[in-house]
């Protein structure tokens, strides 16, 4: 099994969720969800699960699905779903996910929404909520202008916006279905959206 080390799950002080809370948090580009989701796990000690670190540790530690991810990887190929959401689901047996978790940049298509919810029920768990920063484009173009990065056009940041929205509108759809998507207004302070996201999880 995929054991969490320390810069994948950093261990917060904080008062844990009853009962746990699985979250997924989605939001485009330069909405700002990273630093909102590291309000929220430091607050309530949940372990931010990111798929990136949890891949490439599944390849360190040598587990049977890193073995098999590693050398696409390493070619630069994508690697298949149901690898993917193996070693997802590995990580989300660990013991400092029993309290609840933050799933991010996972999932990315209603397939893996799917086999996700799939393999939650195994576990007898699911996903609570589905937290979407909602944020206008034109907002998002004069953050990432602001940031002063080359590759930050309005050209370019649009062009991700499109691309955000192509691939996660889907997304949305299907926890809407579900019941489990919360649209919270990304606009205002980082306190003001804070407390949105507080309010959508019922804190």
């Amino acid at each position: 099994m995929l054991k969490p080390t320390a810069h994948i799950a950093e261990v917060h002080s904080g008062k844990p969720f009853a009962g746990g809370l699985n979250l997924i948090f989605l939001g485009p580009p330069g909405a700002g969800k990273g630093t909102q989701a590291q309000m929220l796990i430091k607050e309530f000690n949940l372990p931010q699960i990111s798929t990136g670190e949890i891949l490439r540790e599944a390849v360190r530690q040598g587990t049977p699905l890193g073995q098999q991810a590693g050398p696409l990887m390493a070619e630069g190929k994508l690697v298949p779903d149901e690898i993917v959401i193996g070693i997802v689901n590995e990580r989300l047996t660990a013991d400092d996910c029993q309290n609840g978790f933050v799933l991010d940049g996972f999932p990315r298509t209603v397939p893996q929404a799917q086999a996700l919810t799939k393999a939650l029920a195994a576990q007898g768990k699911r996903i609570d909520k589905v937290i979407s920063l909602e944020v206008p484009n034109e907002v998002i173009v004069e953050r990432m202008k602001a940031r002063g990065r080359a590759d930050d056009t309005p050209e370019t940041v649009l062009k991700r916006l499109e691309i955000y929205a192509r691939d996660t509108a889907p997304l949305k759809n299907f926890y809407a279905r579900e019941g489990s998507l919360a649209k919270v207004e990304g606009v205002g302070t980082l306190e003001e959206i804070y407390a949105g996201i507080k309010h959508a999880i019922g804190r």
